[in-house]
Parts: C-alpha cells; sequence; structure tokens
C-alpha cells in the first residue's frame, strides 16, 4: 500500500511538473510570436493588429474620450495597434488607479496618471509593473537615445535596484521657459511713471512696490493698485529664494540645497537664510504691499484682476497670453539680489517634470510593441504629432518653416477657448503625459515671444546644478509618509503664520526645537542617504 501511495505521490508530481513546464513553454512561445511580431524601427510597429487596453487621466482641458481623438485615429493608422481608452477624470484618479492596482484587475499600461516614485518601487518589486531596461535598450530607439545624451535624466528615473518602470513626462533640457514655468513680471509702464529703474535688489523691489501702493501709477486716483498679487505666496517665494541663497539646487527641492559654506546638504526651512527672507516678505505683508488675500484667492479672481491691470508686479505665466490686453504692459523681471549677496534664480525644474507617465503592467502581452508605441512621442515626429496634431488639419506650415495652429483652433469662430477648440484633435493640454515636450512644437505661454525675452534676463542667474527629484527606498518612504509629511506640513503652517504675523519671529527657536522633537535628524538621515545614492549613480 506504502508503495503504491508512494507511486500515486511521485506520478502527481511529474504531472504537475510537466503541466508547469508546458505552460511555460506556452507563455515562452507566445512572448516569442509577440516579439516577432513588431518591427524595431520602421512603421507600422506590428505586422498583425493588435488591441492594448490603457488607463487614462482626463484632464479638465482634454477630450471626454481619447477613442475618438485625430491625434490617436491617425497614429492607430500608423502602427496597426488599436487603443482601448478607459478615461478616469481627474478627481478621483488617484484613487480609482491604486484600487486597479490593488485588486489584481490590470490594463495593459497606466497613461497620463502621474504614479509617484514611491509607488514604481513597490508596484516594481512586486511585479505589477515590469521593468524596462531591456525594452527601452531595443525598442525604445528615441528614449535610448535621450538617455545617452543626457546620463542625468537616466539617474532621475532609475530606481535603487536599478531598474525603471515607467516613461516620464519630460522637458527638453534646453526648453528653458517650459522648465522656469511662472516666472516674474513687472508693470513696465508703471515703472515710468514712478521714474524707476528695473528693481535689481530686494531693497529695490521693496521701494517699488511700496510706491506703487503709494502713488497712484495707474492715474486714477484710487487707491486700487495691488503692489504684489499671485496666486499663492509660494511663487513670490520660489523668486525671492534665490536672492537669500536658497533652493540652490532647483525647484524640485524646497527643503533641502547645498549649504555654500560647508557643501554639505542643508535644511533650508531652519537656516538663518530663510528666517531672514520670510521676514522680509512679512514686512511686506504688514504694510500691505502683497494683496491681502493671497494666501486663499481662486485663480478666476486672480485673472480677473490682472485683466483690470491691478498688479503691480506677480509672478505667473505670459500676461499677454492671460490678463489681456493689459498683459503688453508687463515685462519680465529681474532675479533680485538679497542681503548676503545672493543674485541666483533657483525656480527652475529637472528635465524631468514627472517619473511616471507610462507604466506598463505584468498583463501586458505585448510589452515591445507597447514600448515601440510610446517612444514615437520622445522623437521627432512624434512630438511633432503629439502636439501640432496633422498637416492641413490642425496645423499649416508657415514660409519659414514654422508651425502654426489653423484659425478654427487659434479663432475659433464659435468663440471657444484654445483649449476647448484643440481637445477633439489632441491630448496635450493638462499636462503630466509620455511624451517629450519639444520647443519647436509646443505653443504654451512658455513660448510666446514675451515669456521668451523674460528668460533671457534670468538666464544669466539660474542655478547650475538642478537636482532631480530624489528617490527613496521603501523602507525610507515609510518614514517620510509619517515623520516627514509631519514635518513638511508644519513647515507651510508656520511659515504662513511668520509671514502673517500671527507668530512673532521671537518664537523662531521654538519652531525650531518643535521640528528637532518630530524627527528632523532622521528626516535628514534619509535625504542625506538619497542624495548620496543620486551622486553615485
Amino acid at each position: 500500500m506504502r508503495v503504491k501511495l508512494l507511486f500515486i505521490t511521485m506520478l502527481s508530481v511529474m504531472m504537475l511538473v510537466a503541466c508547469s513546464n508546458n505552460e511555460e513553454d506556452k507563455q515562452s512561445e507566445a512572448k516569442k510570436k509577440s516579439a516577432e511580431n513588431v518591427n524595431k524601427t520602421e512603421m507600422p510597429i506590428v505586422e498583425e493588429p493588435i488591441t492594448l487596453k490603457f488607463f487614462a487621466n482626463k484632464a479638465p482641458t482634454t477630450a471626454d474620450d481619447w477613442n475618438d481623438v485625430l491625434v490617436y485615429n491617425e497614429y492607430e493608422k500608423m502602427t496597426n495597434i488599436n487603443v482601448e481608452w478607459e478615461m478616469v477624470p481627474s478627481q478621483g484618479m488617484a484613487e480609482k488607479r491604486n484600487l486597479a492596482l490593488a485588486s489584481g484587475s490590470l490594463p495593459d499600461a497606466f497613461h497620463s496618471t502621474s504614479i509617484s516614485f514611491a509607488d514604481l518601487q513597490k508596484y516594481g518589486e512586486q511585479g505589477t509593473f515590469i521593468p524596462l531596461n531591456d525594452l527601452i535598450e531595443n525598442y525604445a530607439p528615441n528614449f535610448k537615445r535621450i538617455l545617452e545624451q543626457y546620463p542625468e535624466i537616466e539617474k532621475a528615473i532609475t530606481m535603487p535596484d536599478g531598474k525603471i518602470y515607467s516613461f516620464p513626462y519630460l522637458f527638453e533640457p534646453e526648453f528653458t521657459s517650459v522648465r522656469i514655468a511662472a516666472r516674474p513680471w513687472i508693470r513696465e509702464d508703471w515703472l515710468k511713471a514712478l521714474e524707476m529703474d528695473m528693481p535689481e535688489t530686494v531693497d529695490d523691489f521693496y521701494n517699488y512696490l511700496k510706491a506703487v501702493k503709494e502713488n497712484d501709477p495707474n492715474g486714477n486716483k484710487k487707491a486700487d493698485e495691488i503692489p504684489f498679487g499671485g496666486t499663492s505666496i509660494d511663487r513670490l517665494i520660489a523668486w525671492l529664494s534665490g536672492a537669500y541663497g536658497l533652493q540652490n539646487r532647483g525647484a524640485r527641492h524646497p527643503y533641502v540645497d547645498v549649504d555654500p559654506d560647508s557643501n554639505k546638504l542643508r535644511f533650508i526651512p531652519t537656516s538663518d537664510e530663510y528666517k531672514e527672507m520670510l521676514q522680509f516678505i512679512h514686512q511686506l505683508y504688514k504694510e500691505g504691499l502683497i494683496e491681502e488675500n493671497i494666501f486663499t484667492i481662486e485663480n478666476n479672481q486672480y485673472l480677473a484682476n490682472g485683466s483690470k491691470g491691478l498688479y503691480g508686479s506677480t509672478v505667473y505665466h505670459s500676461p499677454d497670453m492671460l490678463f489681456g490686453d493689459i498683459g503688453e504692459k508687463y515685462t519680465g523681471a529681474s532675479a533680485l539680489e538679497g542681503p548676503f549677496g545672493d543674485k541666483l534664480y533657483s525656480r527652475i525644474t529637472s528635465p524631468v517634470m514627472a517619473p511616471g507617465a507610462f507604466a506598463i503592467t505584468s498583463a501586458n502581452k505585448y510589452p515591445e510593441a507597447t514600448v515601440r508605441w510610446v517612444d514615437h512621442f520622445y522623437g521627432d515626429e512624434g512630438a511633432k504629432l503629439f502636439f501640432m496634431g496633422i498637416e492641413g488639419k490642425t496645423y499649416e506650415e508657415k514660409e519659414d518653416g514654422s508651425l502654426e495652429y489653423v484659425d478654427e483652433i487659434k479663432n475659433n469662430p464659435e468663440g471657444l477657448t484654445f483649449e476647448q477648440a484643440i481637445a477633439k484633435y489632441l491630448t496635450f493640454p493638462g499636462g503630466f503625459y509620455p511624451a517629450l515636450v519639444k520647443e519647436a512644437y509646443y505653443n504654451g505661454s512658455e513660448s510666446t515671444k514675451m515669456s521668451q525675452e523674460a528668460v533671457k534676463k534670468l538666464e544669466p542667474h539660474i542655478i547650475e546644478e538642478i537636482w532631480p527629484e530624489f528617490i527613496f527606498t521603501t523602507e525610507e518612504t515609510k518614514v517620510l509618509d509619517s515623520v516627514g509629511n509631519d514635518i513638511q506640513k508644519y513647515i507651510t503652517e508656520m511659515r504662513d503664520k511668520f509671514i502673517v504675523g500671527d507668530v512673532p519671529f521671537s518664537e523662531w527657536d521654538k519652531y525650531v526645537e518643535t521640528m528637532e522633537k518630530m524627527g528632523l535628524e532622521d528626516y535628514m538621515d534619509i535625504q542625506q542617504a538619497a542624495h548620496k545614492r543620486l551622486q553615485e549613480k
């Protein structure tokens, strides 16, 4: 009986092994056929048509359904790849994305859903997102070329385990204007009316704001001028930080940079320079030189104020596109020199604007074709298609070789805005897509002549070394999600209270001690470790 039972057990094991081997053989054969169906460089991408299912973020500025927009209809004809788009509105998108990841009911890829480094690493380690290193090497010639030309981009998207799990939302490194985004502006006509020069120092800036408040530069005999206005206090801080030598490694790092004296990592919100900057901004706010409701103002109200010509200075996108005719009266402001002799412009981001723009899941049966599909948008022809569309339908080429949208989009006869008019053709409004934003084809506010001239004034002062977002290990992320978030929330809360005057600067030491008790040392140890990994890549 025992011998018989042993024989049956051995036979069962052998059958299981055989079934397992057969399943592996089938999967291997399927992968082989999938790869053989792909053209590595030419169009169409696949000889035999395939269908892919993408989970995509639907920004309010794009079409409700990408299953019928010009860019992807044309791209399907070019590639032999049909994409079935599951459109998920931005509000609640992250929750639905995480639910899909947790449930195991996976699409073939996540598109434009802003997956964080933490989630890329988490689901990459679990096998939900597939590693892309070899696929990029063999099936992504455009993206591979970018990584070879700009090694800092490869560093910025490579996880601590050495793997790449996503394609990023990427800015062309030389496209400085888009990497700066919002920039400082000053009313040029008010400078002339006040007989003042462009402010070059923080003291000059203070004197200009005070003159705007007190001397009626718009000449209407009303005290309705707002010396500085904006959508938030953050953008004023971003402008002034460089004047105090802060954020000297770029916009991705508002909390840590490098102390120029010690050349070591510095925690910005407890530094003497940060304190002095807040004291200056508090003075501006106390004297009514900053828009009183800057902490709560709605974007529409800000634009309405701008269109009325109320702002003497601001930090935003191109006023000529956003404030109407009055926007032409602004000129780009300079980087300001601060009390310690610093004159930096540090509000510039890494070319990797968002790492997780496109991630392929383990459910995908055609990873090679999928990589080729997305790679096209990192090349010149793909960027032209993505941002400009089809010649004769969405754009025309002018005699000088430049491209211009057709009148239906530029000056819509039905009164539609640019974004409304373009929505049925293209999907780039809303951002955070997997593509390379190229200056030659991007027609946002950063591309206007006014914006480009403003950049020229800032360029001599732009910081030299710009860090990408740090990548943290799973264990480090757990600490940052608790201790780190608490510290950062406290920083913002206290920053605003210092500026408004709800908390006096005599309590500065108490503010610093509170953060130390909250776990600042652990926070900085993690930042140091992440910085070291970046340097060693």
